[in-house]
């Protein structure tokens, strides 16, 4: 449904008051309570609020997952979300809607009408990796609460370095990209650097409101716990080498994907744009 401006505005408005990680922390400990009657009846409602799809979940049955988290993050039956074919081919990283797409400008990206945001604000203060994907391309994905919430590689690559930046947990819904400016460089990520054959490539998870925590698949949960300063790794050297729409990482419940190419590396295909709905691994252009 969508909102009118006024209500948009003051939704986005009403999220500077919440305690948003006090929330998040209470939802991680919700989602992950085990009783029967309390998990099936949550999952069950939320199907029926959000129209989700199980007949293309591992487990179809509401009853048989172990806790709402489970059910949230679960898995697929293999061959319902097949890779693109082209050889050259960017994959989709997740399940969703595409909120923008196209070329970063020097150093800023698009956000919604009105609203931009700095590439290096975004990557938090990093002028190293900022200056590798100046005019750049970029592909931001909103995942919705009925979506699928795993995660997978658009281009095959060697994991070279993470960063955890913390930050608020304002909704990043239509309602709220619109209205609040700097959404995507204020709430919290997971930065996940690769090495490719189309150059480096930056896939980023940005938390929202109710996301209780971001995992990878190479390092388990990253958040929580919470941290007041930018955390780092370094993976270069390691050789964790991934195929292309392999599973990098999950929301353990919603958010947005943001994924990065350098300058003259990604051509996106011209009908993929802003309000589509896609699917992981269908393709969203090529690399050079």
């Amino acid at each position: 449904m969508i909102m009118p401006p006024s209500s948009s505005k003051l939704f986005a408005s009403l999220q500077y008051l919440l305690p948003q990680h006090g929330l998040s922390r209470l939802m991680h400990r919700v989602v992950r309570i085990r009783r029967p009657w309390f998990k099936n009846a949550m999952i069950r409602t939320f199907c029926k609020l959000y129209r989700v799809d199980l007949t293309e979940s591992i487990c179809t049955s509401p009853d048989s997952f172990e806790c709402f988290n489970s059910f949230f993050t679960r898995a697929l039956k293999p061959g319902v979300r097949p890779i693109c074919s082209e050889p050259d081919g960017i994959a989709c990283p997740a399940d969703g809607v595409i909120s923008q797409i196209g070329a970063i400008e020097g150093r800023r990206l698009f956000q919604a009408k009105g609203h931009c945001f700095e590439l290096a604000e975004l990557l938090g203060g990093d002028d190293c990796r900022t200056a590798k994907f100046e005019n750049g391309s970029f592909a931001t994905v909103y995942l919705s609460p009925r979506d699928y919430h795993r995660v997978h590689l658009p281009v095959a690559g060697t994991l070279a370095a993470m960063v955890h930046v913390p930050g608020a947990l304002f909704s990043v819904n239509v309602a709220t990209t619109e209205n609040i400016p700097n959404l995507f460089a204020r709430n919290e990520r997971v930065i996940c650097y690769f090495d490719t054959v189309a150059g480096p490539m930056a896939v980023i998870l940005v938390g929202a409101i109710f996301v209780s925590s971001i995992e990878t698949v190479w390092y388990g949960e990253v958040t929580p716990p919470r941290s007041k300063t930018i955390r780092r790794w370094d993976y270069s050297g390691q050789g964790l080498s991934f195929e292309r729409g392999a599973e990098i990482g999950r929301f353990n419940m919603g958010s947005t994907v943001i994924v990065l190419f350098g300058a003259g590396h990604a051509c996106w295909r011209p009908e993929i744009e802003a309000g589509l709905s896609v699917k992981m691994g269908m393709s969203l252009g090529s690399y050079r």
